[in-house]
Order: C-alpha cells, then structure tokens, then sequence
C-alpha cells in the first residue's frame, strides 16, 4: 500500500504555519496494572521564532513529549505537526533538528571526521567549518569522539544538529556534562541563532538557563502542561516578593498573628528568631520591621525556581 504524500514544507520565512504544533498528544507505555500514561493531553503551539523552555520534574513527561515531536515516537492520540508537516518529514528536510541526550557517536573517528561524515549526508560539506566553530569543537577536532567528555560529546551533537541549518531546533538537556565556560560559551550561540530568528525548544534542569534564556517558559508536571506563559510573568506568578528579617521574640510572635490576616500576605514562616514573608507590599513591611528593631533585613524577588517548585510539589 502506497504512502499519502505528505505536505510540502513552507519555507517562506511569512509561512502560516506555527512551527510547532501538538494537539491532543496522549503516550502510554506497558499493559494492564502497569500502564503509565508519560503524555496525558497536550496541546502546545509554538510560533515561528519563538524560544521556549521546556520544565518539569524527573518523570514529568518533558522527553517523551520531545520524542513525539521529533518522530522517534508516535502518539497514542493526537496529532504533531512541524511547519505544517510530519515531525519526520521535518527532520528528512533538514528543517528540524534536535540535540537529545539519548542516541551515540562512532567512538573511534574524531571529532572532525564525525561532523563531516554526516555533513555529506546533508549536502553541507560547506558548513563544516562554520558549525565547528559554533560549537567551540576547534581545540579537540582531531580528538576521537571515545576519549570526549560527556559535555564534549554533548558540543558534537550540537554541531551535527546546526550541519542542516534547521528552522527549528529541540535541545533535550543540552547542556548536562558540560562545565561553567562550556554552558556559558552554548548559550552565546544559542543566543546568536535566536537573535537570527531560529525556533528553540529546550528542555533543561538548570532553571537558571530557563530563567535567563528564555522568553517562554512551559512546565509539564504528570504528563500534563500545568503552567505556559511568559518567563518573567511565570516568575511573578507567586505575587509579591520575600521579605526577610530577624526580629526579638516578643515583637516577633504579634506581628506574625498581625500578618497571617493581611490580604496582601501570601505566606508567612518563623525559623526561631527569623521571619519570612511574601507580600505584595514589600517596602511597607521593610519599613515596618526596621521601626520593630529588626536586623539582618532581606527583600529577594520572585525567583523561576520557586515559580516551578510551587507548581509541580505534589501536596503532602
């Protein structure tokens, strides 16, 4: 039986397509008792240009999600489309491309040969160079891919990702093994290609990148999308920011009673002498605290982490 065709890619920079669009994507894995549902409903579209971190806990669904997304795996429900086509298709055209944690490299050919082995399965024998660089591979070039670290391995695979030149580019972990400079280094040209217009989807545990990359944060918690939104509006989603300071006994005990009423107080916790609260109205609870003789005062903003750790904490 003969395939459908599948539809043509728009490659005109207007295309109407998003890049990225799941609809109703559901993935189980085993039988019976032991069936698990890693995928449980997720629609998500993401634009053209757009970068987007991807969060979630251990087991969260974050990878599996991915996988349908690159066509390593089909959906039990639902539907995955990458500039308007099958995420295979996308990835056959050079149009999609990812960086996952999974998947190896010929351990006895080095790292130049390994990139120009695939280079001519693309037809860009001529990038070969450019990516080199991009990935700060120059220095170990003539290494064996066996003797990289796993953060070495980690450039080449974002070397061999960027060879087709891809629309949109998924990135599972990218930088897990690789050391401060070599993070720092990955993300400066991430930037550089978001800055071009490239689409970026990366799934991360370092919420800092998240933070500080970012323009829209999605977090996945059970297999389900809990929170989507803006990385800066997802921050401040807690409300308020915290406010901490020790305080004498006595004056300590009135006012949290005081502040477990205030509409503006979200939260409110002693450790012996130190208090901690989240309000809305910061500078007024500074002021009041010093006029109580407190010390040690610190006010801290919204961070991303304590955006997601209030997300996906499952209730005691």
């Amino acid at each position: 039986m003969s395939q459908p065709a599948l539809a043509p890619i728009d490659r005109s920079p207007s295309g109407s397509a998003p890049a990225v669009e799941l609809t109703g994507i559901v993935r189980r894995f085993g039988h019976g008792a032991h069936r698990v549902v890693a995928v449980d409903g997720i629609d998500l579209r993401i634009e053209r240009g757009e970068v987007v971190a991807l969060l979630g806990p251990n087991g969260a669904g974050k990878t599996t999600t991915i996988d349908v997304l690159l066509g390593l795996s089909e959906p039990d429900e639902g539907t995955a489309r990458v500039l308007g086509t099958d995420p295979r298709h996308a990835v056959a055209s050079g149009r999609l491309a990812a960086v996952l944690q999974t998947g190896g490299l010929l351990s006895d050919l080095t790292v130049r040969e390994t990139v120009s082995v695939v280079a001519g399965l693309h037809g860009a024998s001529g990038r070969i160079a450019d990516v080199i660089e991009r990935a700060d591979l120059g220095a170990i070039a003539r290494r064996r891919v066996g003797k990289c670290s796993g953060g070495e391995k980690q450039r080449v695979k974002f070397a061999l990702a960027l060879l087709p030149d891809p629309d949109v580019l998924v990135l599972d972990e990218p930088t897990a093994g690789m050391d401060v400079t070599a993070r720092r280094r990955f993300w400066e040209a991430m930037r550089a290609d978001a800055d071009a217009g490239r689409t970026i989807l990366f799934a991360t545990h370092y919420l800092e990148e998240a933070e500080q990359f970012a323009r829209r944060t999605i977090v996945v918690n059970h297999g389900r999308i809990v929170a989507d939104g803006a990385t800066a509006q997802l921050r401040a989603s807690l409300g308020g920011r915290s406010v901490s300071a020790t305080l004498p006994g006595p004056a300590l005990a009135a006012l949290v009673d005081e502040l477990r009423s205030d509409a503006a107080v979200a939260e409110v916790s002693t450790d012996a002498d130190r208090l901690t609260v989240r309000t809305e109205a910061s500078d007024v609870l500074a002021g009041r605290l010093l006029s109580l003789g407190a010390t040690d005062l610190e006010i801290t903003a919204p961070t991303l982490e304590s955006a997601f750790t209030s997300l996906t904490e499952d209730p005691s």
